[in-house]
């Protein structure tokens, strides 16, 4: 019991916004998300980081260069994710199971489809970098929410 208890409180210490990057701060003062979200976000941005920079990595230089760097992308991607998450999970809370479906199967349904919620965010904003790095009013809507 002892170890769960532990566990908690590690995981509290490290889910907060305070170990996250300025560029996460950022967005958070910038988009002024609610309170009741830093949690779930700062959880998508610790977890996401990875692939996140996959994607980024594989962007080409222009599209990078709408940004100062991946920090920047990776915080406004764990936004993106974390309001699409919250408003699929809200989605599927409203959702009955097929009757044709385990619990199981239900559960993997929805583990799956919220794995692709998450990807097409990724896949979202890489396109919106494409698309800003040919529109000038565009790219400094994104830099704006980084300015000091």
């Amino acid at each position: 019991m002892s170890d769960i208890v532990n566990t908690e409180e590690q995981l509290e210490e490290t889910l907060t916004l305070d170990d996250c990057s300025p560029e996460l701060r950022q967005v958070v003062e910038f988009e002024q998300v609610p309170e009741e979200l830093l949690g779930m976000l700062v959880s998508v941005y610790k977890a996401s980081e990875s692939t996140t920079r996959e994607a980024w990595d594989q962007l080409p230089g222009s599209a990078q260069n709408v940004l100062d760097n991946f920090e920047q992308f990776h915080a406004l991607v764990a936004l993106s994710q974390s309001y699409s998450g919250i408003d699929f999970l809200g989605e599927m809370q409203e959702t009955e199971k097929p009757s044709d479906m385990t619990d199981e199967e239900f559960a993997e349904y929805k583990a799956v489809m919220l794995d692709k919620v998450l990807h097409n965010c990724v896949k979202d904003m890489c396109k919106q970098l494409k698309k800003a790095r040919r529109h000038p009013p565009m790219k400094r809507e994104f830099l704006e929410i980084f300015k000091k």
